[in-house]
This record gives C-alpha cells, sequence and structure tokens, in this order.
C-alpha cells in the first residue's frame, strides 16, 4: 500500500518570510545594546532588524493580505517571549569558572534587561508593528494592490516607527531620565532611515515574494 506524499507548502514566500520574520523578532533586542553613529545621526543598532521586520509585515500585508500580516505579528510573540525567557535562564545558571573572563562580565551587559524594557519592547512591538500594517494596507485603497507599494511602505513606517519610539522611550524611561531629547533623536534617525532604506527593501521582497510564489513551467 502507497502511502500518501506531504503536501507541497501552499506558499513558500509566506512560509520564507515567516522563518526571517521570526529570527528578526529575536536579534532585534541583541543588536539594540550598540548605539550606532551615522554621521550626525545617532541610533540603536536594533532599528535595522526592526525596520526588516516592517518590511517583512508590509510585503505579507501586499501578497498575502492584512489578515496574514496580523497573524505574524501576534506570532512573533511566541520566539519573542522564548527568546527573552531563555535568556533569563541563562543568565541564572553558574557561569563556568573557565569561561574567557571578558566575556563573563560582558554577557549580562548584552543580553540583559530590565524588566520594565522588556514590557516596553513587548507593547511597543505588537502595537507598532500592528500600526504598520493597518496603514500600509488602507493606503492600498481599493482595487490598489501592486500601485505605490514603495510609497505606502515608507510611509506606514515612518509613522509606526514614530509610534514606536514614543511607546518604548515612555514606558523604559519616564521618571528615571529625560526623555524628550532622547526621543527626538530617536525619531530623526528612524524616520530617515525608514525614508532611505524601505522604499527599496520592501520593493525587492514583494518581487522576491511574487517570484517565490510563481507557478513553475
Amino acid at each position: 500500500m502507497e502511502t500518501s506524499s506531504a503536501s507541497p507548502i501552499a506558499s513558500r514566500s509566506l512560509f520564507i518570510f515567516s522563518l526571517f520574520y521570526g529570527g528578526m523578532v529575536c536579534i532585534a533586542g541583541v543588536l539594540g545594546v550598540k548605539q550606532v553613529a551615522l554621521g550626525p545621526l545617532v541610533v540603536e543598532a536594533g532599528i535595522f532588524a526592526f525596520l526588516l521586520l516592517v518590511v517583512m509585515a508590509s510585503a505579507i500585508a501586499e501578497l498575502h493580505g492584512r489578515a496574514t500580516a496580523d497573524a505574524l505579528v501576534r506570532w512573533g510573540f511566541l520566539p519573542l517571549i522564548a527568546s527573552a525567557l531563555l535568556i533569563q535562564i541563562v543568565l541564572a545558571l553558574p557561569t563556568d569558572p573557565g569561561m574567557y573572563p571578558p566575556a563573563i562580565d560582558a554577557f549580562p551587559i548584552v543580553v540583559g534587561q530590565s524588566a520594565r524594557m522588556m514590557i516596553a519592547g513587548l507593547i511597543s512591538y505588537g502595537l507598532s508593528q500592528t500600526l504598520n500594517v493597518l496603514i500600509f494596507d488602507r493606503l492600498r485603497g481599493q482595487g490598489g494592490a501592486g500601485r505605490f507599494v514603495w510609497l505606502r511602505g515608507m510611509i506606514a513606517s515612518v509613522v509606526s516607527q514614530i509610534f514606536d519610539t514614543l511607546l518604548f522611550i515612555t514606558i523604559s524611561f519616564y521618571g528615571e531620565r529625560e526623555i524628550v531629547g532622547l526621543m527626538g533623536g530617536q525619531m530623526t534617525a528612524k524616520i530617515v532611515l525608514s525614508v532611505v532604506l524601505v522604499p527599496p527593501l520592501i520593493t525587492a521582497f514583494v518581487a522576491i515574494g511574487r517570484r517565490l510564489d510563481a507557478p513553475k513551467a
């Protein structure tokens, strides 16, 4: 008796982009430890991974619809929370005495975050990514699929990044340090990066997605 073969993946682009999305969710917080100077702009390095999250969510909304993109954002909490819990477990485990001494001191600094910042990250991720998908989809209008993808992606990214900065910095630092100046610098850098990077990236991701999903001859 022959066994039936496994069903093929319904959408290669959704499968591959979802894997990529999960990886970027986890690495964004680690990269955010470093502050990067781009000429006069200073921004935490996690923005590069977060912009890829914005681009992928918008690309999936374009290719597979808003409901699918919203589901991707919600499922993104799974690797985000799992990685945060694993970090806390690893930090609590005893350190090997033979470990490279500078790494012993550096590791908790690189991967450790306060509970307040973790909560801020979860809230700002979920709300800003949902807002990004909403704006991107609403700008499409009726019958506008495929039109002005780069412009819709850029506008959605700019607005969602401003919202993300307001949420994250307020929740993380309100009452502990001056936040207005910090917000201004972060917003400026994120707006510039959204304008420069998002249009070519989302154009490329949508084109790659359509190629992945194209029926083979």
